[in-house]
């Protein structure tokens, strides 16, 4: 059993046990494991693998080693454990082959944990700095990264081939009186949260084969005051296809968190999630029904491929504050369940958040927009299950968004919770078990990558959804809010859209005293509403300096 803890002496305890049949494997130059030349004894060993996590972006693959089996086809007398061992033997012979270590597991789910070599280390406030480096050295510990977004702390390194002892080295850290936070780099696989114009049903009323939709989030008015102009907003997702036209001239400080460089483009097959997200809030809307909820702001993208916990992860959130980012804009997060399985135990599962990724949060909340703070968004998830179980969108500082449907109720898979601050319309499954009917739209309309399958085989989808669509939809409004009225600090704009909220399925909302909906937050976000009463407050404040003598 191997200990994490996030939050300190007295934090959150995360319990990892060793997998007797897991492999991770990492290849020179990130391969495919399918792709390279392997000698006979590793085929063997590996064949019948099955993938159960992928890390591409640093060119890992877990695989479960399957049981022997003799020339009768039966299971032979060998243990999962052998085998896996077995296979990591023959695989630490190939030259192609970087490592092939031992897997850890989440105790209770059995989710897969990734750990490195590297620590984020802080120390308390008042600690010189010359006794945080003598600290580091005692544990031979050498600096990666001092980091600014907190004071005293770091990224450090053990010297390679600390392997597991890792744990013991950050529980003794730990202990020390002088240390406030320290656990290994632990990582989990990213999931993103993804499964006008008549398609753009979301943003003002339509009609679709006949019927009339008016579930939206009223744009129209909204954009009579403005379009998001001077405001931006930061996309952190796998990648945004800055060539798309979409979002021409509006590109700036772009990043790529996981590589360290400034090209944010997708760079892997699947990197097809960033740029339908970014066109939620961003489009022009120079495609007949593409346009974002805030046209004319500038976008920030930044990609993120490391894996949930990294230190590239807390790196994106400095990159954004540092960089003049007034928006926020997160569709990923843990793994979730299956909606449709209600057993599923992911469902259960609480992952916490890092101290490193939750430092840097707390730093663009308190020092980005000149200190007013970025406003942070998170999607709420897809897995209709307990948005508390998720540390990251449940964070008191960010904003959490859930999804509804074009009819003004749930989206079938929406995550719910007393985290959940507000929603916006997305795409919806028919789903009988739970008595759920179909939906009348396809999803959301937004821009794909170019000439290349996305989503869809053009340059735009028409079937982007899940409460990723759903959370920068609600970004872009922030950033029109924003453009309304650039005073407001990220507090002021959280209570400003619990008050723009319209109430929606009032007979199945379960609104409490308080009027907080467990599946729509406060309901569902109302542009017009929104950027109206921030254009009201800037001009009573404007009234207000102009009166002074």
């Amino acid at each position: 059993m191997y200990k994490v803890k996030f939050g300190g002496k007295k934090g959150k305890t995360i319990q990892l046990v060793e997998s007797p049949d897991l492999v991770a494997i990492r290849t020179q130059k990130n391969r495919k494991l399918e792709d390279l030349d392997m000698t006979a004894r590793s085929r063997d060993v590996m064949e019948g693998n099955t993938e159960v996590a992928s890390f591409p972006e640093a060119g890992v693959t877990v695989r479960r080693v399957a049981q022997a089996v003799d020339e009768l086809g039966l299971e032979a007398a060998v243990s999962r454990t052998a085998r896996r061992d077995q296979a990591r033997a023959a695989l630490k012979q190939e030259a192609e082959i970087r490592f092939a270590g031992r897997v850890l597991q989440d105790a209770e789910t059995g989710e897969v944990m990734l750990y490195t070599e590297n620590f984020f280390v802080k120390f308390k406030d008042a600690t010189s700095e010359k006794d945080c480096l003598t600290l580091l050295d005692k544990y031979h510990l050498e600096i990666k990264n001092k980091l600014a977004f907190a004071e005293n702390s770091y990224f450090v390194a053990a010297k390679e081939g600390t392997g597991l002892e890792v744990f013991a080295i950050a529980d003794q850290l730990l202990k020390e009186k002088q240390v406030e936070f320290c656990h290994p780099e632990l990582v989990q696989e990213r999931r993103f949260k993804s499964p006008a114009h008549p398609l753009q049903w979301h943003l003002d009323k339509t009609r679709i084969s006949g019927k009339e939709v008016d579930n939206h989030v009223n744009i129209r008015k909204a954009w009579m005051i403005t379009r998001g102009e001077g405001v931006t907003v930061a996309i952190i997702d796998d990648g945004v296809d800055i060539n798309h036209p979409e979002f021409s001239g509006r590109i700036v400080h772009p990043y790529d968190a996981t590589e360290g460089n400034e090209d944010p483009r997708p760079k892997l097959d699947d990197d097809s999630h960033g740029t339908p997200c970014a066109g939620m809030a961003c489009a022009a809307g120079l495609k007949d029904g593409a346009s974002g909820t805030a046209p004319e702001s500038s976008l920030m993208p930044i990609r993120l491929r490391s894996g949930l916990g990294s230190m590239a992860e807390a790196n994106a959130f400095v990159w954004a504050a540092d960089h003049g980012a007034d928006v926020i804009s997160c569709s990923w997060g843990p793994s979730d369940g299956d909606w449709w399985k209600t057993d599923d135990p992911l469902h259960f599962r609480s992952t916490a958040l890092p101290d490193s990724t939750r430092l840097a949060i707390e730093y663009a909340l308190k020092k980005g927009r000149g200190g007013k703070g970025c406003v942070i968004l998170f999607a709420a998830g897809n897995g209709r299950e307990d948005v508390m179980n998720d540390g990251y969108c449940s964070y008191k500082g960010v904003i959490a968004v859930a999804a509804c449907n074009d009819s003004g109720k749930r989206s079938v898979y929406s995550d719910f919770g007393e985290a959940v601050w507000t929603c916006f319309p997305s795409n919806d499954f028919e789903w009988e078990d739970f008595k759920h009917p179909a939906p009348v739209s396809e999803g959301l309309r937004t821009t794909d990558r170019l000439g290349k399958p996305g989503y869809a085989e053009s340059d735009y989808t028409n079937a982007f959804g899940g409460t990723s669509g759903a959370c920068p939809g609600v970004a872009g409004v922030v950033a029109l809010v924003l453009a309304a009225n650039p005073t407001y600090s990220y507090k002021q704009v959280k209570q400003l859209i619990r008050r723009s909220c319209q109430k929606i399925d009032m007979e199945g909302g379960k609104y409490n005293a308080k009027g907080h909906s467990p599946y729509y937050g406060y309901g569902r976000i109302d542009a017009a509403k929104a950027v109206a009463s921030a254009k009201r407050s800037a001009n009573r404040k404007s009234k207000v300096v102009n009166r002074k003598p």
